[in-house]
């Protein structure tokens, strides 16, 4: 720089000399207007030599004022980027506290959600005596769950209370630590400065016991042995009601290509598929598919019933066998089947397999029969009107089979009609295998059998049904009461932080940027600033990942390898900490899981129903997500973290502060002194307190009304003199520094 100084005037000095020796003389005659306009810096033809030199030398002179002027501005300006840093330091403890209060919610709302569910599982799991084993397991398992959630909320909340009390001191260290891992002595900065949380203290963090999970096991131990011997009663009915099914459906179409209704069907009477159809399954088929098809047989029968030959006795026997399929039509059509989830009736009518049983039935009473009277006045009955012996006889009306067993009428020597004739057909198809009846009336007895196991069920299936009803309502309201045993904290600091920072080095201009242009030893003195943060949301997908991944180490263990109830539970943990940041969904997800893993079909149907009235009852309660936002620490206004706070420190503060933008440089607009006086009588008011004595707790041994005894916690007074000596101390240092300015400039 010297050189290019020096360059400079030797360029002047000889150019001022050359313009002295080479001054024109005038012209006689000559105006000298023309050489009166000529001059040292320049002439009609431009700037001279010298103007220019001049030029530059104005030039370069401004543009290193203005650098140096930069640098002082910006080493002025560095102690508020520490000032910022402080401030976001201490709220990141903030933070930290925040997400760790939220991973405890979520343990403590998933293990209340998890022991009570699985207690639900349990309930379940006693509707079924396959499962009843497992459903002790599970209700052991659910009480420990539930006591541990007990002991881990209580310790929890302990904890966090104590880390809470901590939480400014350390927010206070870590801005401290980060002011002076600021400075740098080769560099010229010796920074120091403090900062304060607001509000200084937190509300106490307070998690109560989950008592109606308490009830919940109090009632499922009360009524589990009855709901488990009633579930064995219905399911031992149950089978029996299963088996006689079994049979039925055998009977009906399950022997197929053998014996049976649907065989026999479409061999003698030729019905279509629509009114026979054929079912591979007991699991799809029902007792009103074997009567529907009866009740399409006979009438079938009925229609195409024709003698088989031309002889008397033949066609006595299509008659009577038309009389018989008649009354099948409009007997089998008085049948029906009413059948639900929960009830079961049937009516599948009898025909008779002989003449004993034919004699109990209408075709023994009714008067259909022609009676004639013969040459010798006797009475004779005959088995249908088309009867030789009828057109050798006088019509005398018609009769009965009862009436002729009665001895009113004679047998006829042409037809030889007699009731045992009515009774072969019917037993030449009930008799033996071959024969649709034969079949048909396994049926009908299975249908009767199976109605009455059914009945025999029901009563135990719905005791066992209110009983897991209340106890399932139970669990829908310790649920419900989880919701809210949650633990939220307001903790130090949830208004933001203030940090103070000050830089101590005396920083001389001409050392920072030295420069032949701008003379004198003029220094930048200490310097000052104040800074704000408060939290704001971030992404929740940090606070999600750490929630669900609780679990992950716990599963690779267990995987595998776990016995069921323990592998169901973890499962529905983890499942459930999902919930924690997926909702309703989530829940209903890993209870259909657990419930999927159990084996709780059965005869009666109770497990499946239980399932059912379950998941039903879960997902009523409407749980949302939670809030996993994470949050973050941002730089904001101080005037928004004071305005917050009502603690005297903000409000002295803030009215500091709100005078210094109102007046600007006046007098009396004082920040960073009122911050410093504030934050002295507080530390010293709050080190008054602790010398006092903090309570604790308060035992109160018979009651409200009985004598207290207050339990506290003091600082010895030389430990508390010795740090009210440290604060005034700082305070001190810090309004030296800023005494050096004089409070005449702030930094914008």
């Amino acid at each position: 720089m010297a050189v290019v100084l020096d360059a400079l005037k030797n360029m002047v000095a000889r150019s001022m000399r050359m313009a002295v020796r080479r001054a024109p003389r005038p012209i006689p005659g000559e105006s000298l207007s023309r050489h009166r306009r000529r001059s040292v810096f320049y002439a009609e033809e431009g700037f001279s030599t010298v103007g220019m030199v001049f030029a530059l030398l104005i030039t370069l002179s401004l543009i290193f004022t203005t650098a140096q002027v930069y640098e002082i501005e910006t080493t002025s300006s560095h102690v508020q980027n520490v000032a910022d840093a402080a401030a976001l330091a201490v709220e990141n403890e903030v933070a930290e506290f925040s997400i760790v209060v939220r991973l405890c919610d979520a343990l403590v709302l998933t293990m209340s959600l998890t022991g009570i569910a699985t207690m639900g599982l349990g309930i379940a799991a006693l509707c079924t005596p396959a499962t009843a084993p497992l459903a002790d397991k599970l209700i052991k398992a659910a009480t420990d769950v539930i006591d541990a959630r007990n002991t881990f909320a209580r310790r929890a909340a302990s904890g966090l209370n104590r880390f809470q009390a901590f939480l400014p001191f350390l927010a206070a260290a870590n801005a401290a630590s980060i002011v002076q891992a600021n400075s740098d002595v080769s560099a010229g900065t010796e920074y120091f400065g403090f900062a304060v949380v607001l509000p200084i203290e937190g509300d106490a963090i307070e998690v109560g016991s989950l008592d109606s999970a308490k009830e919940l096991a109090n009632n499922v131990e009360e009524n589990e042995a009855r709901i488990k011997e009633a579930a064995e009663a219905a399911e031992e009915a149950s089978g029996e009601a299963k088996a006689e099914k079994e049979k039925a459906f055998m009977a009906d179409c399950g022997n197929d290509p053998g014996y049976c209704m649907y065989e026999r069907a479409g061999h003698l009477a030729g019905l279509s598929a629509k009114d026979n159809p054929l079912y591979r399954s007991v699991d799809t088929w029902s007792f009103s598919v074997a009567l529907k098809r009866a009740q399409a047989y006979y009438p079938a029968r009925l229609a195409q019933e024709a003698p088989e030959g031309a002889s008397v006795e033949e066609q006595a026997r299509s008659a009577l066998r038309t009389r018989y399929y008649r009354f099948a039509v409009e007997e089998i059509g008085k049948g029906y089947v009413r059948e639900d989830e929960d009830s079961f009736e049937a009516r599948f009518p009898l025909l008779p397999k002989n003449t004993e049983q034919m004699r109990r039935t209408d075709l023994f009473t009714e008067a259909v029969y022609p009676v004639t009277i013969d040459s010798e006045g006797g009475a004779v009955m005959h088995a249908w009107a088309g009867c030789p012996g009828v057109s050798g006889g006088q019509a005398a009306g018609a009769g009965s089979l009862a009436q002729m067993e009665a001895g009113r009428f004679v047998t006829c020597s042409a037809c030889g009609f007699t009731a045992a004739s009515l009774g072969k057909v019917a037993s030449a198809s009930t008799s033996i295998d071959n024969g649709f009846e034969y079949h048909y009336n396994i049926v009908a007895e299975a249908a009767d059998a199976y109605q009455k196991a059914r009945e025999k069920a029901r009563p135990y299936a719905e005791e066992v049904k209110t009983l897991t009803k209340n106890l399932l309502d139970d669990v829908d309201g310790a649920l419900f009461d989880a919701m809210s045993y949650r633990i939220e904290s307001r903790p130090p600091g949830r208004y933001g932080a203030v940090a103070f920072a000050a830089d101590l080095a005396d920083v001389s201009a001409a050392t920072r940027f030295p420069s032949a242009f701008v003379k004198g030893n003029a220094s930048v003195g200490a310097r000052a600033a104040v800074s704000a943060a408060a939290l704001a949301s971030d992404d929740p997908s940090e606070g999600e990942t750490v929630i669900t991944a609780l679990l992950d180490n716990v599963d690779a263990d267990v995987a595998g390898g776990a016995a069921m109830p323990l592998g169901i539970v973890l499962d529905l943990w983890s499942a459930l900490l999902s919930c924690y940041a997926g909702g309703m969904e989530s829940l209903e997800r890993g209870i259909e899981s657990a419930l999927s893993q159990m084996p709780l079909a059965s005869e009666s149907g109770l497990g499946t129903w239980a399932a059912n009235a379950f998941s039903n009852a879960v997902g009523s309660l409407g749980l949302s997500p939670a809030e996993l936002d994470s949050p973050k620490p941002v730089l904001v206004n101080t005037a928004h973290v004071l305005a917050s706070d009502a603690s005297g420190f903000s409000s002295a503060l803030l009215k500091a502060k709100e005078d210094c933008v109102a007046l600007g440089d006046a007098a009396g607009a004082d920040l960073f002194t009122t911050a410093l006086s504030v934050f002295e009588s507080s530390s010293l008011e709050a080190l008054d307190g602790f010398e006092r004595g903090i309570e604790i707790a308060v035992i109160e041994p018979f009651g409200e009304a009985g004598p207290s005894i207050p339990l506290t916690l003091a600082l010895p007074p030389a430990v508390a003199s010795i740090a009210g000596r440290a604060v005034q101390g700082s305070i001190d240092k810090m309004r030296a520094v800023y005494a050096q300015a004089g409070g005449v400039r702030r930094w914008e």
